[in-house]
């Protein structure tokens, strides 16, 4: 089925950053429920007072609100001052096709990888928080971003899915759904609205707040405000930051999306907005074939859109290059309230579905130097959202990583990392980019 069916910062501040961040990686290095590996279906039940994540085959026993009310579900302070890390799963097992790259398996292959690493609550105690219980996104929150008349013609449309099993709901992805896609959207996007709450909330108290991962599916970087695309339905990332807006009085919202293809769908959400800048790194001549350097905002949001297609073969040098002079300085002249970031792991070298050579190694980076970032410019608020990702080894070990950087602990990327399988990179070409890029926006 067709969507029209629904009708719907100075060089000197880059420097000090660097220096700041060294010590401290060396300061944490020096000091050094949930937690369930998924085996089987997690099925949803509507209930009167809201909706019930029951999992089903699973080595320990789960249970996972979500409701509709008032959100008084949140951990408490106490569980926030001591976490280092926050996490939320929204699986969406239900939202599952066959051979295709999106497919279920994604997240649990992620858990899995997380328990095997003792990178859960029953390994670390208090310093790694699971995010058991949350709202669905409303569809207010939804159509913060997204057209009503396309929420509604998606809700409309699990009759259908559920007559048919699985129907297609967009054709560039392809872009599927079955009965359960619009519930598990809802929750997807709850889960990363309660995780900037809870961020926001410890902010609030700290100095150094934890920082938090959405693993949740479907993505949402694609999907245009009227419709879904490319793998998405609803725009998680950019409903978040909305409701830091709205909810909590963040104007000033910083989106980083390092997935290996352009985040359209957050690019369109934003493009007249002054108020959220928003930096995609990408692949050029990838899927959708949007993100070229002169798309750069419309009328007052005119500069607060950065795009960067870098070209294939770029890899770890030419990422660590791009975050400290295009990601730092745009970030610290921005001056951001809150950090946002769609975390897609498709760039490693290992995906089928595109040609970076991106490493466990640079998730590491990204994700230790995007948290360093963070406690420099915001106080320490920042949420990673996964987007894409589609070797299940490579996306769980990159993830895994992340953890460990958000923990101030060692890289673990050699155990799996292979150096003999990169090549060069085409570094005059990688330099003309970025050099481009600065240039248009006065970096």
């Amino acid at each position: 089925m067709e969507l029209q069916t629904f009708r719907p910062p100075s060089f000197a501040g880059t420097m000090m950053f660097l220096v700041r961040n060294q010590v401290q990686q060396w300061k944490n290095h020096c000091r050094f429920s949930v937690n369930t590996m998924l085996s089987g279906h997690r099925v949803y039940k509507h209930l009167l007072s809201g909706r019930k994540c029951v999992s089903k085959n699973t080595k320990t026993s789960v249970s996972c609100s979500y409701s509709a009310e008032q959100n008084d579900t949140l951990p408490s302070i106490k569980q926030l001052s001591d976490a280092r890390v926050i996490y939320a799963v929204a699986a969406a097992l239900g939202h599952n096709k066959e051979s295709h790259p999106e497919s279920s398996a994604r997240v649990p292959a992620i858990v899995k990888a997380l328990e095997k690493m003792e990178l859960t609550t029953k390994f670390r105690g208090s310093d790694i928080l699971e995010l058991q219980n949350f709202n669905l996104a409303s569809v207010d929150d939804i159509a913060s971003v997204h057209a009503k008349a396309y929420v509604s013609g998606l809700e409309k449309a699990m009759d259908q899915a559920s007559e048919k099993g699985l129907i297609l709901i967009e054709g560039s992805g392809p872009t599927y759904a079955t009965s359960t896609t619009f519930h598990e959207s809802l929750v997807a996007a709850g889960a990363g609205l309660a995780l900037v709450d809870s961020v926001v909330a410890a902010s609030k108290n700290q100095l150094d707040p934890p920082t938090a991962f959405a693993l949740i599916r479907p993505p949402g970087h694609h999907a245009i405000p009227k419709g879904p695309m490319g793998f998405c339905v609803f725009g998680n990332v950019a409903i978040a930051a909305r409701h830091a807006q709205r909810v909590h009085g963040l104007k000033r919202v910083f989106i980083i999306d390092f997935d290996v293809h352009h985040g359209n769908g957050t690019n369109d959400a934003f493009l007249d907005d002054p108020d959220i800048f928003f930096l995609s790194t990408h692949q050029d001549g990838s899927y959708p074939g949007t993100g070229k350097f002169d798309e750069i905002g419309i009328g007052a949001g005119e500069g607060a859109t950065l795009n960067l297609p870098l070209p294939g073969g770029s890899g770890d040098t030419a990422m660590r290059t791009v975050f400290y002079e295009v990601i730092v300085p745009c970030a610290q002249r921005f001056k951001p309230d809150i950090i946002l970031v769609s975390a897609g792991y498709d760039g490693h070298v290992l995906d089928p579905l595109a040609s970076l050579q991106f490493t466990t190694g640079t998730y590491y980076m990204l994700a230790s130097n995007i948290k360093q970032l963070a406690k420099d410019l915001c106080g320490g608020r920042c949420v990673f959202f996964l987007e894409g990702g589609y070797n299940l080894d490579s996306l769980s070990y990159s993830v895994a990583d992340s953890f460990r950087a958000f923990l101030g602990e060692p890289s673990l990327a050699a155990e799996f990392d292979d150096p003999a399988i990169l090549y060069e990179e085409p570094s005059t070409r990688v330099k003309q980019a970025i050099q481009r890029v600065k240039h248009i926006h006065s970096l």
